[in-house]
Formats: structure tokens, C-alpha cells, sequence
């Protein structure tokens, strides 16, 4: 019997974010992928006994849970230090970096350890990062890079950052991610309206996501807004309302918008998100650099007309299907986002064009795929 043990502590941790639905989608599908003569185990630093039974919950078929003697913090330490911890030997697969890295030998240990790297902030924008994330990511690579049998990274785009940070030779392996299965919309119209007014969504509106630090690119989208003669739809924001002493009304109000035109929707449920994203009029995507293009994803599953930069891991994940709007010039970043707007807004074919493309994009990304892939990587190994 073969054995895959993921390490799943982000399920548990304080605030899971998308590394904690990357991890639980990822390891829900490689229990339902599994080979024949194949489970899949969990690891997961000392915690509670109902944190325990949270992981066992969401991951129904899971052979196993290995239990750490330390908790998340003295973990993390220890695995930053190359400590050997009793993480057992056979494969082990980390949906990010908190793995634990050291010297072994694949044959004669029977260990292989495969790592994931989401994105490379850390080098290229530390300021969108705590310093301690961004000390302890650059500590974790350079482990990564001595003792991981594989990296794995979500699109192709990110492989060649990461190539020209560290030398990984042929350990780097390209394989993307998926819309959250729970992602859904309200079984009825009725459930569906009433969402609606609770969300007090209006008819028809644009539709971003991320935060005000400048690699997202909102204010420049919220300044293409605030153009003459641009549309006077109101801007839903996918996340927080402020970033640092920023908040989208001062933003907004600094650019010769009207405050109440910008409106933050943050801590959604996912039958909430799958509403918003169904309903906006066009999903505008400004963010200058991603590892991966997940929102993008997410709105052509719910056929929504896509704007996005040509960030490369935006026009990878976006193929021919959405709408791209070159991110050089800074200062003529706002104009040409808001040209693009003015142009899928007014041209009625257009729009329809990208619904059918975006729809027909998204069938390519499964977690399905993402598992077969991950068990295909580890029996090369």
C-alpha cells in the first residue's frame, strides 16, 4: 500500500485563506483519485481535538491523520531550522512551503517531499507581504531548493520567475488549480433575490477584486473610472475596504469619484461570491503581477464577461477568453483600463463573445486534473 500524506495544517489555521481552499480542494480530490493500492493521510501540527475532527470532516476518505508532537509555531520553527521532526517517511506533498525540508534519500529512505510555490511576492513585491512572511518564505526556498524533490508551481509563468530567483533545474512542475467546488449558486430565484437584497447588489454593476495595495491595481481601475464620460456603473471591490491608512472612499474621492460609487463585499459565504460574480455586468482583473489567474477562472465558470492586464500568468489562465489590457505605462494604465471597459460595456456582441469563450475556458481547469497530475508527479518521482 502506497501512502500520500499532505500536510493539511492550513485547514486549521487562524485564517485558512485561499492556501487553506487550495489545500482542502487539493486533498479531497487526490482521496477521490487515488490508484489503486493508494491513500492519501493527512499531517497536521499538535492542535485540539475539534481541530482534529475538522480536518476528518472536510476530508471524508482520509486513510489517516499523523498527528505532530509541536504545535503550528515550534513546527514552522523547526522545519525553517532542517530539525528532523516525525513526519514519517514515504511521499509527502505540502500545498505550500511549511514542509518539512531536509536532506534524505528518495531510495533509501522511501521519502520524496513535493512543495508548492503560489507566487513569488516575496522577491518581487515584499511590500504586499509581512517581513516575517517574507523572511520566512525566502528561508523556506532556499531549503526548498537543497532538499525538495519537486516544486510545484500553477502556471508556467510563475516557473520561469521562479527559475530566475533559484536554480531548481528540472524539479519544477507546472500543474494549476480550480474553481472551489463549493462555489455555487442558490438552488432557487427565490433564495436568489433574496441573497440579492440582502447583498443590496444593484442591477447592473463592475466587479473587482483585491486590495488597495498598488500591485492590484484598483485605484488605477477606480481612476479609469473616474474619467469624463466614463460608465457611471457602481465598482463592488472583492475584498477589504482599506489597505494600510488607504480606504476606497479617500481613494476614490482623491480621484473625483463619488464615494458611494465604490463599495467593498468582503467575508463572503460562497453562495454569496458565486452570486456577485454571476451578476456583474464585466469582472475587471487590473492586478499588475499573480501567480496564477483564480478570479479570472472564477468568473468565466459563471460566464462573466473578463477584463484583465497582461500579466503572463493572467493571459496564460486566460487563453483567447478574456479581454487584455496591457499593464506598462503606469500613467496610462487607467485610460486604457477604462477604454476596455467603455468597449465590452457598449458592444453587446463582444460581451456575449467573451461569456461563450469564459465558459468554455473554464471546463479546462478541474481539481480532477490538478490530482491526477499531483499522482502522476509523485510515481515519476
Amino acid at each position: 500500500m502506497i501512502t500520500l500524506r499532505v500536510i493539511v495544517d492550513q485547514l486549521v489555521s487562524p485564517v485558512p485563506g485561499g492556501l487553506g481552499r487550495y489545500t482542502e480542494e487539493l486533498t479531497r480530490s487526490l482521496i477521490s483519485t487515488a490508484p489503486t493500492d493508494c491513500v492519501v493521510e493527512g499531517i497536521v501540527s499538535a492542535t485540539t481535538a475539534e481541530h482534529y475532527d475538522q480536518i476528518t470532516t472536510a476530508l471524508p476518505g482520509l486513510a489517516g491523520l499523523h498527528k505532530m508532537a509541536l504545535a503550528r509555531r515550534e513546527l514552522s520553527a523547526a522545519w525553517q531550522l532542517g530539525v528532523a521532526t516525525s513526519a514519517g517517511h514515504g511521499l509527502v506533498h505540502a500545498p505550500g512551503l511549511f514542509a518539512p525540508l531536509r536532506r534524505h534519500d528518495r531510495v533509501r529512505d522511501e521519502t520524496q517531499v513535493a512543495v508548492t510555490v503560489h507566487d513569488v511576492l516575496a522577491w518581487t513585491h515584499p511590500e504586499s507581504l509581512t517581513p516575517t512572511t517574507v523572511a520566512r518564505t525566502k528561508l523556506m526556498l532556499k531549503r526548498a531548493r537543497k532538499h525538495a524533490d519537486a516544486i510545484v508551481v500553477p502556471s508556467h509563468a510563475l516557473a520561469d520567475q521562479l527559475g530566475e530567483i533559484m536554480d531548481f533545474g528540472d524539479r519544477i512542475r507546472v500543474i494549476g488549480g480550480a474553481v472551489s467546488s463549493n462555489l455555487r449558486l442558490p438552488t432557487n430565484s427565490a433564495a436568489t433575490e433574496a441573497l440579492a437584497t440582502k447583498l443590496g447588489l444593484p442591477d447592473q454593476y463592475i466587479l473587482t477584486a483585491g486590495t488597495l495595495e498598488p500591485r492590484r491595481g484598483v485605484t488605477a481601475l477606480i481612476d479609469a473610472l473616474a474619467r469624463p464620460g466614463a460608465s457611471d456603473l457602481p465598482l463592488l471591490v472583492l475584498g477589504p475596504d482599506s489597505w494600510g491608512e488607504l480606504t476606497l472612499a479617500s481613494v476614490a474621492d482623491e480621484a473625483g469619484l463619488a464615494p458611494d460609487r465604490v463599495r467593498s463585499l468582503d467575508a463572503l459565504t460562497d453562495q454569496e461570491l458565486a452570486l456577485v460574480i454571476s451578476r456583474a455586468s464585466v469582472f475587471v482583473y487590473p492586478s499588475l503581477e499573480e501567480g496564477f489567474g483564480l478570479p479570472i477562472i472564477q468568473a468565466f465558470t459563471f460566464g462573466t464577461p473578463v477584463i484583465h492586464s497582461d500579466a503572463p500568468a493572467l493571459v496564460e489562465a486566460g487563453g483567447d477568453a478574456g479581454f487584455t489590457v496591457e499593464r506598462d505605462d503606469a500613467a496610462g494604465y487607467p485610460e486604457r483600463l477604462g477604454a476596455a471597459i467603455d468597449r465590452v460595456l457598449g458592444d453587446t456582441e463582444l460581451a456575449d463573445r467573451l461569456r461563450i469563450f469564459g465558459s468554455d475556458r473554464a471546463k479546462a481547469f478541474t481539481w480532477r486534473d490538478t490530482a491526477e497530475r499531483v499522482w502522476q508527479l509523485h510515481a515519476d518521482l
